[in-house]
């Protein structure tokens, strides 16, 4: 029989175990989908694929990842956390397989897809498991954990990818997660309650407000996934389909509005603090995501560093960030005016952005590691405030409301600032090759093709910087979160 101090021993340990496995699934989405985006031009060549399919691959995970975002009060209270976090983490598995063994454009947007429905699961619940798993005293360390963690697998991902594809081929981006799916699917099987979430009373099922959401952000993906091609051919089509999806997802908003037992608790989050801190959160995932999907195209083919290369700098960046994390976590609480951090999180990224933009493209790679720096504190000291003063003006009572909806919008952002960054690379690079064939009268040639993809990354730079100086006023006018 185990005495009392035995039973704390036990307990403790069962603890540290299980805001390890918290750390272990939202770890594997940001890393998962970090490795996906930085490999994602040798996986597309390998695959025959135009870079543009990018945006419909990530279209795929985007739909898959909001479905399981939206269906997840139903299925917790359906199933309890234990069984759905496990069917998560199979259809990430099959996703991951899917991806791994993909010999066409086609598989791979289906694997995608399903690995989105997967990864949708762990962000959201992680976050929203922590206060329920937890005592008041270990909350702390658990929220430290899942921050950690989001912050060490984007830090990772890059340099990950490049070694991976660089000495084994880019399937293995997909079959290095296998084991530790297995794993975490053994942790939450044992470490999980077994009824956590589960609901006493029936859940009531309507397939209407699935389909109806289905059909909007789906549509509203795949504009954005066919907005370079649409744009330029045929831009009524183009505003027709974005138009119809918005009225879509305005139609299933107020159905939420109204209904019971919603798949959105819209009713429950018009507090005015958690709206602004929503829009700020949309402004981070914007700018973050925007300037994710340019550095390695301005890195490998404006300035031609090999993909190593660019994925060490990548992570470099993150690993500045993570540093930045750990002193945040220690000191923030004596830094009473957040609205000053956040300020200045977004004057770092302006600063990144022009330093980038005034780089030349013979610069030695010791020129490119300051503005990473910086860039690196970006999401430090934009987002952590802003997560704290959102959560803390929605409260406790709503707080799991609140998050899922907000991973839907994350989820938006993301889509919308790669597929914009996409569709403007190309534009920009475009015209500036048209240019310089005019100057030098040529008709190609890798040199200035180079030439124009840097041209168009300084460009795209710029307006980063712009973005991110409109953010920094928005920060400070805007007055509910301080």
């Amino acid at each position: 029989m185990y005495t009392s101090s035995h039973q704390r021993l036990l307990h403790r340990h069962r603890q540290h175990l299980t805001i390890a496995l918290i750390g272990g699934l939202v770890g594997i989405e940001f890393l998962e989908n970090g490795m996906f985006v930085f490999a994602a031009a040798p996986i597309l060549a390998a695959l025959h694929a135009a870079p543009q399919d990018f945006a419909l691959l990530q279209m795929a995970y985007a739909v898959g990842n909001m479905l399981m975002v939206v269906l997840q009060q139903w299925m917790t209270r359906h199933f309890g956390y234990r069984r759905y976090l496990l069917l998560a983490l199979l259809l990430f598995g099959l996703g991951d397989i899917g991806c791994a063994i993909a010999n066409n454009l086609p598989s791979l947007v289906a694997a995608r897809m399903l690995q989105g429905m997967g990864g949708g699961a762990f962000f959201l619940s992680t976050r929203v498991l922590i206060p329920v798993l937890f005592s008041v005293e270990r909350r702390p360390l658990a929220a430290r954990a899942f921050m950690v963690a989001v912050f060490a697998a984007g830090a990772l991902a890059p340099a990950l990818a490049a070694n991976l594809v660089h000495a084994a081929g880019w399937r293995w981006v997909f079959w290095i997660q296998l084991p530790a799916v297995v794993l975490l699917a053994v942790g939450v099987r044992r470490l999980m309650p077994r009824h956590l979430g589960k609901s006493l009373e029936p859940v009531r099922w309507s397939l209407a407000p699935v389909l109806l959401f289905l059909l909007a952000a789906g549509l509203l993906q795949w504009s954005l996934s066919e907005a370079d091609f649409q744009l330029l051919a045929h831009p009524e089509k183009f505003a027709l389909t974005v138009l119809v999806g918005i009225t879509l997802l305005g139609l299933f908003g107020i159905h939420q509005w109204r209904h019971d037992e919603p798949l959105l608790h819209l009713r429950d989050l018009a507090h005015p603090g958690y709206l602004a801190g929503l829009g700020l959160y949309a402004l981070y995932y914007f700018i973050v995501n925007f300037s994710n999907y340019l550095f390695p195209q301005f890195a490998e083919q404006g300035m031609r560093l090999p993909m190593l290369t660019t994925g060490w700098l990548n992570s470099f960046s993150g690993v500045v960030t993570l540093a930045a994390v750990l002193l945040y976590l220690r000191y923030s609480a004596r830094i009473a005016n957040k609205r000053a951090m956040m300020m200045t999180g977004c004057l770092c990224m302006a600063a990144s952005a022009w330093w980038m933009s005034r780089l030349g493209a013979d610069a030695p790679l010791a020129a490119l590691l300051p503005p990473l720096a910086v860039r690196g504190l970006f999401g430090v000291l934009m987002v952590l405030p802003v997560a704290s003063l959102t959560w803390k003006a929605l409260g406790d009572t709503h707080f799991a409301k609140g998050y899922q909806a907000k991973n839907v919008m994350r989820q938006m952002m993301v889509s919308l600032a790669s597929a914009v960054a996409a569709v403007s690379l190309q534009n920009a690079r475009t015209a500036e090759f048209g240019t310089l064939a005019a100057e030098l009268g040529e008709a190609g040639g890798a040199a200035m093709e180079a030439q124009a993809t840097f041209l168009a990354g300084q460009q795209l730079y710029q307006w980063i910087c712009g973005i991110s100086m409109l953010a920094a006023v928005v920060v400070a006018v805007q007055k509910k979160l301080r």
